[in-house]
């Protein structure tokens, strides 16, 4: 097996048990193939354990957190179905959850979701990519009621792991339309065209906490994608509630979904958010609550202050619809800009026009997104109920 050595004084980050290798860390970079399975040693030839090896990559080496001698069949079995045991813990009877989060089930690279009899697959690193096979395999033995597997591989991460875009049915058949219940509705998603992996799954409870506290309210949701906060809204009881997305295709999604559940209060509408939520102010329109939920702002670090910008825009302008009592539910899936930095954003704009903001839930991602200690890039999702306490 290739070793690899860190530089002098850089083994500490790897020791508390983050996975991922830097290329600027190492003190040689040896040409190999992508994906080869390789041991890290600290400088004083101690080692750190095995991972997978990409000399093409900034993150030169994903770690498997132990030494492991083969990455083949029986390895990912054993690890896929330790984190399906957290999931029947944690979520159990759910029809459509994730399966494997990557990092935080020590799995780097890898995203397996699951909708019903259909599995997603996402394989974001060399590693994952090169035993695919493997992977596919262990998923049938795990899941043998399973009839399909697609992988949407169309992350533009990827790119920079030296992967091709690949968007097709690797095993048996998927339909072009899947549907499975969460939260007490029944969904419909296109697998092909849907994003990601075809819903956002991470916000399943925060969905449900919406859902509770909308009878008799208006409700708008902002950024819908296929029918999300909305329709767990008008299930609730809302009095009116209004999704709006800049995809026609999802807003196409987001109304069958309203149909299926025969939710009359529900409409969905195509329309740019930020132009909407102007429109209303000049309009003075009024919500008793509006949720915020939109796409990341930030995918590097030179974009983090114009995610910023966006959010605190973003939150300005919906807390100006907002009537004394009403909720601002306000949710950010961008790792760069952590909790802290969203409640100081949101904090000055509410002091910029006056409104006096109080915090009465605080939400992350769903449980089968669960959080490596050490690898804060697996805490990405912020979710925050406020409620406009009165005007000064």
């Amino acid at each position: 097996m290739l070793t690899l050595t860190l530089k002098p004084h850089e083994e500490r980050r790897i020791k508390e048990g983050h996975l991922w290798v830097y290329k600027d860390e190492l003190a040689h970079a040896p040409a190999a193939e992508p994906g080869t399975l390789v041991r890290v040693c600290a400088q004083d030839g101690a080692s750190l354990g095995t991972g997978f090896y990409n000399p093409l990559s900034k993150i030169a080496v994903r770690m498997l957190a132990c030494e492991v001698e083969l990455a083949e069949t029986e390895f990912f079995t054993k690890r896929i179905r330790q984190a399906q045991a957290l999931r029947d813990r944690m979520l159990p009877q759910e029809e459509g959850y994730r399966v494997v989060f990557g990092e935080a089930d020590l799995l780097s690279g890898l995203i397996v979701d699951k909708y019903n009899n259909y599995l997603v697959l996402q394989m974001l690193s060399a590693g994952m990519d090169s035993r695919k096979p493997h992977i596919i395999e262990a998923l049938r033995e795990i899941f043998p009621d399973v009839t399909g597997i697609i992988e949407k591989n169309t992350a533009q991460t990827r790119k920079k792991e030296g992967l091709e875009l690949i968007d097709a049915v690797v095993w048996g058949s998927v339909p072009d339309v899947v549907r499975f219940r969460e939260n007490g509705l029944d969904l419909e998603i296109n697998l092909a065209t849907g994003q990601k992996t075809g819903y956002f799954l991470d916000q399943k409870i925060n969905r449900r906490v919406v859902g509770s506290l909308s009878r008799g309210k208006t409700v708008l949701d902002c950024f819908c994608n296929i029918g999300g906060f909305a329709l767990n809204a008008a299930l609730g009881g809302a009095a009116e509630a209004v999704g709006v997305d800049s995809s026609a295709l999802a807003v196409e999604a987001a109304t069958r979904n309203a149909e299926i559940n025969n939710l009359a209060n529900c409409r969905f509408e195509k329309a740019n958010v930020f132009d909407l939520l102007r429109e209303h102010v000049q309009q003075e329109r009024k919500w008793d609550i509006i949720v915020l939920d939109p796409p990341s702002f930030a995918k590097s670090r030179s974009a983090i202050r114009s995610a910023q910008a966006g959010y605190a825009e973003l939150n300005r302008t919906a807390m100006k619809l907002l009537p004394p009592g009403g909720l601002l539910v306000s949710a950010s899936c961008t790792q760069l800009v952590p909790e802290h930095d969203l409640l100081d954003i949101i904090y000055r704009e509410s002091a910029r026009i006056r409104k006096r903001l109080r915090l009465v839930h605080r939400g992350s991602q769903a449980a089968d997104h669960p959080v490596l200690l050490a690898m804060p890039e697996t805490q990405y999702l912020k979710f925050l109920v406020f409620e406009v306490a009165g005007n000064p």
